[in-house]
């Protein structure tokens, strides 16, 4: 019985030890490990000196060379522990909710914002007709008269809008005006503007704009009823922020 509940306690120390490695930052495990290692090895080694025992640790390190042999053939299985720990992480960081991050598109006639969690996507017109409104609050032939004129002005704010219309009206503006979806040029882009698009600050780290990236794609990918520019401009931010 005394050896089953030390078992029990150790198996749940070894899954809380995993818990806390696979959420930490590579730093924290870094420093704590190696605080850690120190501590052992002076305890022991106190321990060895205050015992009389020390010829132990002579022992111990005879042992391990003559275990040696056998164990380096294990040592080609650390670097698949290091994978499956980071595609956990990658996986966790995807699904896991971004905080209240949003993304931002600008056009000429358009400010176009996407909520990360929700997917929530509104937009607040900048020129012409109703200046200042939010397309939330307009109806669907409003819109409609909106796309058609921006079709003429400006192409850029046509596709942003065609995108909002899609997400948000479905197939019913297709129908009303027999539209169909449409290839647009994305245009150059700033890294501040990338920045916006993916909802992230300036200084953010390469593996932030892939999490970002893949959220965003998760909502707004053409094959799960998302829009192709707003995809398109999803994809033309990681790459410009990769360097790709």
């Amino acid at each position: 019985m005394p050896r089953l509940i030390i078992f029990v306690f150790a198996l749940l120390m070894v899954i809380l030890l995993l818990r806390w490695f696979v959420h930490a930052k590579p730093s924290d495990v870094a420093r704590i490990l190696r605080r850690f290692g120190l501590a052992v090895i002076i305890g022991v080694l106190i321990f060895l000196v205050a015992t009389g025992r020390l010829y132990w640790l002579f022992g111990l390190i005879g042992s391990i060379f003559a275990l040696l042999p056998r164990l380096l053939p294990l040592l080609r299985y650390v670097p698949l522990l290091g994978s499956l720990i980071s595609y956990i992480k990658r996986k966790r960081a995807a699904a896991a909710p971004s905080g209240g991050q949003q993304s931002r598109v600008e056009t000429r006639f358009l400010r176009m914002t996407l909520d990360h969690d929700s997917g929530e996507m509104n937009g607040e017109i900048l020129e012409g007709q109703f200046k200042g409104q939010r397309l939330g609050d307009l109806g669907l032939e409003q819109l409609v008269t909106l796309y058609k004129d921006y079709r003429v002005q400006d192409q850029q704010s046509a596709a942003l809008l065609q995108a909002y219309l899609e997400r948000v009206h479905g197939d019913e503006w297709h129908r009303m005006t027999g539209e169909s979806t449409s290839s647009v040029e994305t245009g150059t882009m700033s890294r501040e503007e990338a920045y916006e698009i993916l909802g992230l600050a300036s200084n953010a780290s390469d593996q932030e704009i892939i999490d970002a990236h893949r959220r965003l794609m998760q909502k707004l990918h053409p094959d799960r009823g998302g829009s192709t520019y707003l995809a398109a401009k999803i994809n033309q931010a990681k790459d410009l922020l990769l360097n790709k």
